[in-house]
């Protein structure tokens, strides 16, 4: 397949079903698939797979399918007249699962044979709503008392960047989250935080608390000296302007690593 290609611009399936020896002569599947994108319908095998999926989603839920099949839901409506199977399992083969995909960049994806523009904003789009449902789950509620929330809005957000991201989380005196907002990206393994911007902005939301969040690319929250240097220079800049930090939370792929918890805050 030409790479340059969209997989939704390809004129037939990557490969037609295979027919049992039993069946006699194979029809001309090609020509089949052919004649029905012209005629603007779905081949049955496709359509009545389609629905299966559909059915089996409605009944169970996502948690009675796999990554791949997941994904073939969301691929629906972006190639809408071809098999998306062999897609679906190309990009999970490629970043690893289902969060890996829609969190994927969008260079990285745009390198996969198929994949256009149709399909990453359908990407895209779950993503964000994805970010969105869990943020709105921790925006304007007391945080310490909805901790499980904020770690997962944490994971949704930040657990599968390619990059460091440093974000804020702004609290009242109430400990009710008022804005967050990040403050820096940086590179695969550093990002630049700068205190007295944090504090100005802190001011200016009239915040009476921080909880830091940066993730760590490599998976592995660990750490490093940089990370408690910085931390340590921020509580400083904060309990100056009598600012309470509650907490710095390093995001990995699977975990994630509380300063306060290990004793390092």
């Amino acid at each position: 397949m030409d790479p340059n290609r969209s997989f939704n611009e390809a004129p037939l399936p990557l490969f037609a079903p295979v027919a049992s020896p039993a069946a006699g002569p194979a029809p001309a599947s090609d020509e089949v698939t052919q004649a029905a994108l012209l005629s603007g319908r779905l081949p049955s095998y496709i359509s009545d797979h389609r629905k299966r999926l559909r059915d089996r989603f409605m009944q169970g839920g996502a948690e009675a399918m796999p990554d791949y099949e997941l994904l073939e839901l969301v691929l629906f409506r972006a190639i809408p007249r071809q098999d998306v199977k062999p897609l679906a399992r190309q990009l999970i083969d490629t970043f690893g699962d289902f969060n890996r995909v829609l969190s994927a960049s969008v260079p990285r994806l745009k390198a996969i044979p198929g994949v256009g523009d149709s399909v990453i904003q359908e990407l895209k789009i779950v993503e964000a709503a994805a970010q969105r449902l869990a943020r709105s789950r921790v925006m304007h509620r007391p945080v310490l008392t909805s901790w499980d929330a904020l770690l997962d809005y944490c994971h949704t957000a930040m657990a599968h960047g390619e990059i460091e991201q440093f974000r804020v989380l702004y609290l009242d005196r109430k400990n009710v989250l008022i804005a967050d907002e990040e403050q820096a990206r940086g590179t695969v393994d550093h990002v630049p935080v700068y205190p007295r911007e944090i504090m100005r902005r802190a001011l200016e939301l009239t915040a009476s608390a921080l909880i830091l969040v940066h993730n760590h690319p490599s998976g592995d929250p660990t750490p490093s000296q940089a990370d408690i240097t910085m931390t340590t220079r921020i509580c400083a800049a904060a309990e100056v302007m009598g600012i309470t930090v509650h907490d710095h939370l390093i995001i990995g792929k699977s975990r994630e690593l509380s300063f306060r918890a290990e004793g390092l805050l």
